[in-house]
């Protein structure tokens, strides 16, 4: 059963977001954009980047050069830069086919997203869904007590303080 999603009220103290969201199923994924938005903005967070990739396999590259620009800015190698990302969210909509396709997308996205926040030791979350039809879609992106957006921003405001309480 689909569970709605439960926010708290998080704080961003200012902290700066990136989103990463595919530009492939843009009706859901601009749906859970808009929803992960405002959340982080309702948070205060200082600054929202988004960056829009064509689909869900480029997420990952894109990720990776914020995740790796916000851990150099992390250790102050670079004196004067700009405040690096307090999390990264990734938002895509892949729909299941006639093929084994969207599974070997879905899984290589998934794997890849879980190395570089380990390897950059910034969260990156992930939400970038594999879903059996668009019924499942509309469910999870369209309906406001069910978007993923929302339960995104969420999870990246939370480890985002995780992770400060951990410098």
């Amino acid at each position: 059963m689909l569970k709605a999603i439960f926010t708290e009220k998080v704080h961003a103290g200012g902290a700066r977001f990136d989103i990463v969201a595919s530009q492939y199923n843009a009706r859901y994924v601009d749906a859970m954009l808009d929803a992960a938005r405002d959340e982080l903005e309702r948070a205060g967070a200082g600054e929202i980047r988004i960056v829009r990739v064509p689909g869900a396999y480029e997420i990952p590259l894109v990720a990776a050069r914020v995740a790796r620009r916000a851990s150099i800015l992390a250790t102050g190698s670079r004196a004067g830069a700009r405040q690096s990302a307090a999390a990264i969210i990734c938002l895509g909509v892949i729909l299941r086919g006639e093929t084994t396709h969207a599974a070997h997308i879905g899984e290589a996205v998934s794997h890849a997203l879980m190395e570089l926040q380990i390897r950059y030791e910034v969260p990156i979350i992930h939400e970038v869904l594999l879903l059996e039809n668009e019924a499942q879609a509309r469910a999870r992106c369209l309906i406001v007590k069910h978007n993923r957006g929302v339960e995104a921003a969420q999870t990246a405001l939370k480890m985002a303080h995780v992770m400060a309480s951990l410098a």
